[in-house]
């Protein structure tokens, strides 16, 4: 049952019998056309629900949701209570903010990430082209994607949690080759990364790889997205001033926050870290994280902030294909952060060689298949 929409109360409990037009809620219909009193019912999109002057119908799905109340869900067309108890509902939804929080607390939450590139590599190879050459009418022998160009497709074409997209990049694909084949024209079957630019133009999300050894200053964070995780340089440069900060890059709140801990932990403890006291006195501070049209906010960037502002005051460049997570305090804690497994394989792609992340991630680690890790070096830090 979709409830992306929904505004009226009486598609969840029934329309009184005296209105013109009335029928049992949708509720009752879905179980009465499954032909079963306890299956299982998906409520698609629960956090897309309305409300106006015809009820709230959020406040009238709390009866259906909630066990105390669900034995004696009572329709106002039946003009009878019915047993829902038996019936196991599953919601989904994209957003868990716009959910009522009355009607959140009635539901058990489980957090579903996005497919990492290998899984999506995996679901194209076994389904999606095999789905979309029966769908433009091709066989087997008409296109081959390699791994090599199913990475690129996923990687320069797409940037989702899901695979609608890459389906639709390959059926767009099998569309150039189908006009091919439907106008005899010679073309290879075994498709190159080179020829996707061919076919859809240039790379829509080129993909930043760690190159090169940066300067003192900058160093690499590791995001999280809704869309998977990211590298995040963080740069830094100082010039003569009083000792004011400036950031820059569409940074959020807590982000900034980070910012002014890590500073604050390196002015307590500049003799710690090698640090002139006199020189962080008498200079300004810029610090940048590039793609400026992009908001980031978080407390992942911590630990990289501190890093990269202690590689610049003390003049030394961060050790190169090394990246960070973990949200700083001003003890100098590093604290544990969400959104591991994208973060650790964004770094893998990007071809980082080390990750230093809280040693509570360590188990979040540990549930990552070996395989997608490679040789991929850890450290677990308490402290910084």
């Amino acid at each position: 049952m979709s409830l992306g929409g929904l505004h009226d109360e009486s598609e969840i409990r029934g329309h009184r019998k005296t209105y013109i037009g009335a029928l049992p809620g949708r509720i009752l219909q879905s179980l009465k056309r499954g032909g079963s009193g306890n299956p299982v019912f998906v409520l698609d999109e629960i956090d897309k629900v309305g409300r106006d002057f015809r009820g709230d119908p959020s406040s009238a799905l709390l009866e259906v949701l909630d066990p105390e109340q669900n034995t004696t869900f009572y329709d106002n067309y039946l003009e009878l209570e019915y047993d829902l108890s038996k019936v196991l509902f599953i919601a989904t939804a994209n957003s868990l903010s716009t959910i009522q929080p009355a009607l959140l607390d009635r539901m058990e939450i489980i957090e579903i990430s996005g497919y990492s590139l290998e899984e999506k590599i995996e679901i194209a190879k076994r389904h999606l082209v095999s789905e979309q050459l029966e769908e433009h009418g091709l066989k087997p022998e008409h296109a081959k994607f390699s791994v090599k160009v199913l990475k690129k497709l996923i990687q320069d074409y797409t940037r989702e949690s899901g695979v609608r997209a890459l389906s639709r990049q390959i059926g767009a694909v099998m569309r150039r080759i189908a006009r091919d084949v439907a106008m005899e024209e010679p073309f290879d079957p075994s498709l190159q990364p080179g020829d996707l630019e061919k076919i859809l133009g240039p790379a829509v999300f080129p993909f930043e790889i760690y190159q090169e050894a940066q300067a003192p200053g900058v160093a690499v964070g590791l995001a999280w997205t809704n869309v998977g995780g990211e590298i995040l340089f963080v740069e830094s440069s100082l010039s003569k001033g009083s000792g004011r900060m400036t950031l820059t890059g569409n940074l959020g709140e807590v982000m900034k926050e980070s910012a002014s801990t890590a500073m604050s932990y390196i002015k307590a403890h500049c003799e710690d870290l090698g640090i002139d006291q006199e020189k962080v006195e008498k200079s300004d501070i810029h610090i940048h994280i590039p793609e400026g049209a992009i908001p980031k906010d978080g407390p992942s960037a911590g630990v990289t902030m501190l890093t990269a502002l202690t590689s610049l005051l003390t003049g030394k460049p961060v050790k190169p294909y090394i990246a960070m997570t973990g949200e700083i305090t001003l003890r100098g804690k590093v604290l544990p952060v969400g959104g591991i497994k994208e973060k650790i394989l964004a770094a893998k792609r990007a071809g980082m060689k080390e990750i230093i992340l809280s040693k509570f991630n360590r188990k979040h680690v540990e549930e990552i298949n070996p395989d997608y890790l490679g040789n991929l070096r850890f450290h677990y830090v308490d402290c910084r």
